[in-house]
C-alpha cells in the first residue's frame, strides 16, 4: 500500500501528483489520498486515509461510495472503535516508538498495538519509528502491516530497505 501524505500542495497540485503515482504504482499497490477524497476519486486512488481529528467516515464513505478503502488514524482503543464503529476499513495506530517525522510526539509502545488489536476487529497498521529491526516486534504485538516513513525515505537504497523491511515482516508471521 502506498500512502500519498502531503500536506502542503495545493489541489491541483496534488492531483497531478496522485495521478503520477497511480500511474507509476500500477495495480502493484493500493494507492491511499491522505485526507483528500475529492483528490482520491479523481485520481482513481483506491481509497482515502484520514486523519484522527478528520472528517467523519461515513460521511467520507457518501463521497467515495462503498468499492474504497478509508483508513482512520488513532492514538487510542477509544479512537479505533470509534473509526471501526464509523465504518473504517482499518485503523493505524501510533506512535509506536520515537519517530523523527513526529517530533516531540510521546511514544505509546507496543502496548498500543496490543490494546487497539483486541478491542476492534478490523486490521489494524502500526506506524511511528518502524524499522526493519523491531517490526517483528509490532508483527508479535498483533498489528495486521507497518506503516513506515523514514524507513524508506531516509534510506540510502530505498527499494533494498523496503526489500529488508518486508523481510522481516514476512518471518515475523511466519514464526
Amino acid at each position: 500500500m502506498v500512502q500519498l501524505r502531503e500536506t502542503d500542495l495545493p489541489g491541483r497540485d496534488l492531483l497531478d501528483l496522485a495521478v503520477s503515482l497511480r500511474a507509476a504504482i500500477g495495480d502493484r499497490a493500493t494507492l491511499l489520498v491522505n485526507d483528500r477524497a475529492d483528490v482520491a476519486l479523481a485520481a482513481r486512488a483506491d481509497g482515502v486515509h484520514l486523519p484522527e481529528r478528520g472528517l467523519p467516515v461515513a460521511a467520507v464513505r457518501d463521497v467515495v461510495g462503498e468499492g474504497c478503502l478509508i483508513g482512520r488514524s488513532v492514538h487510542s482503543v477509544e479512537a479505533a472503535v470509534r473509526g471501526e464503529q464509523e465504518g473504517a476499513d482499518f485503523v493505524q495506530a501510533g506512535t509506536i516508538f520515537e519517530t523523527a517525522s513526529k517530533p516531540g510526539a510521546p511514544a505509546a509502545g507496543l502496548a498500543l498495538v496490543r490494546d487497539v488489536v483486541g478491542a476492534v476487529s478490523i486490521p489494524v497498521l502500526a506506524i511511528g519509528g518502524i524499522t526493519a529491526d523491531n517490526a517483528c516486534e509490532v508483527i508479535e504485538a498483533g498489528a495486521g502491516g507497518v506503516a513506515v516513513i523514514g524507513a524508506i525515505m531516509d534510506a540510502d537504497d530505498p527499494l533494498r530497505a523496503a526489500r529488508v523491511l518486508r523481510r522481516a515482516i514476512d518471518t515475523a508471521r511466519a514464526e
